[in-house]
C-alpha cells in the first residue's frame, strides 16, 4: 500500500488518480472511473470529485491501494 500525503484539508479522487499515475491527465478521470473498479473505504466509487480526507483508503483494481494521510 502506498501513502499519498496531502497538505490540504482534502484531495479529490481525480487528483489522487493523477498523483498515483493511474491516469496521465485529469481529463481521463471520468472514463477511467467508468472502466475500472475503484473502492473508497470498501465502497464502489465513480465520482472523480469525491473528496478524500486523511484516513481514507482507495483501492484501484490493477494499480493497488492508496492511503490518504496528512503531510
Amino acid at each position: 500500500m502506498q501513502t499519498v500525503a496531502i497538505t490540504t484539508e482534502y484531495i479529490t479522487l481525480g487528483q489522487l488518480l493523477k498523483l498515483t499515475n493511474c491516469i496521465h491527465t485529469g481529463g481521463e478521470a471520468k472514463a477511467f472511473l467508468q472502466a475500472n473498479k475503484v473502492l473508497v473505504n470498501g465502497q464502489p466509487e465513480n465520482r472523480r470529485g469525491r473528496k478524500l480526507v486523511p484516513g481514507d483508503l482507495v483501492e484501484v483494481d490493477g494499480y493497488g491501494a492508496f492511503a490518504v494521510a496528512r503531510r
